[in-house]
């Protein structure tokens, strides 16, 4: 019984492995790390594929359990299966090797210096700003990442308080109020959980963060550099 486990465990493991092994629909994966819904069609243009292809790529994740569809109307979109799906993609991604980028045009350069600055992962904030409030609520005792990664009793108060989050919507079930998602680009930890999502929430509604254009990268504001600065002492991120 145990090495049948281990033979359904292996097969499941490399049908897994084979589903994210197919750059068009990694890239669709990486693309839906955005937390938002996208249809078929405007991940066919992102991945640059015919609609058709798209769409098969869409059923094989769906099936996989790594994407799910939302129906609206007569529209279809698809998403993340869930948060664990984007901590899945995100480690995967920290875990790659750098290698020298091809040469590329002005805007693909600005592209990814834009992700780098600062970009949603799933449903909380990555990039240099992620990682920086990550640092900074740590420095000052709101999060305790020497045996792990938790919230503190101070930093549950400061969420509550000066950032002014509703208790309620801390709580939380099997998934952890904080959690470490190594961050792909700077290679550090930055905040995910509950906590992690709320807190991003948060600077979305306060206008602290806009996106930029239609993808995951996102700027602060001059009201979110104010609020950074005020909340935590964090400097003008570059």
């Amino acid at each position: 019984m145990a090495e049948n486990r281990r033979v359904n465990s292996a097969s499941d493991l490399a049908a897994l492995a084979a589903l994210l092994a197919d750059e068009t629909r990694a890239a669709m994966c990486l693309a839906l790390l955005d937390g938002r819904a996208w249809t078929a069609g405007e991940l066919a243009i992102q991945t640059g594929v015919a609609r058709s292809t798209a769409t098969e790529h869409l059923h094989r994740l769906i099936d996989g359990g790594l994407l799910v569809e939302r129906r609206q109307g007569r529209h279809r979109y698809v998403q993340l299966a869930g948060p664990s799906v984007a901590n899945l993609l995100e480690d995967l991604s920290a875990r790659l090797e750098p290698r020298q980028a091809p040469a590329r045009g002005l805007r693909a350069a600005a592209v990814s210096a834009a992700l780098r600055r600062g970009r949603t992962c799933y449903d909380h904030l990555a990039g240099r700003l992620g990682v920086a409030v990550t640092d900074a609520m740590t420095g000052a005792g709101l999060l305790d990442q020497t045996g792990g990664f938790a919230l503190t009793a101070a930093g549950l108060a400061w969420l509550t308080g000066p950032v002014g989050l509703d208790p309620d919507v801390l709580r939380f079930g099997k998934r952890p109020l904080a959690r470490g998602c190594l961050d792909w680009t700077e290679r550090r930890q930055h905040l995910a959980g509950v906590a992690g999502a709320r807190l991003c929430e948060k600077f979305f509604d306060n206008s602290w963060v806009v996106r930029i254009g239609s993808g995951r990268a996102v700027r602060l504001t001059l009201n979110g550099k104010a609020a950074l600065r005020d909340l935590l002492g964090v400097p003008d991120i570059d």
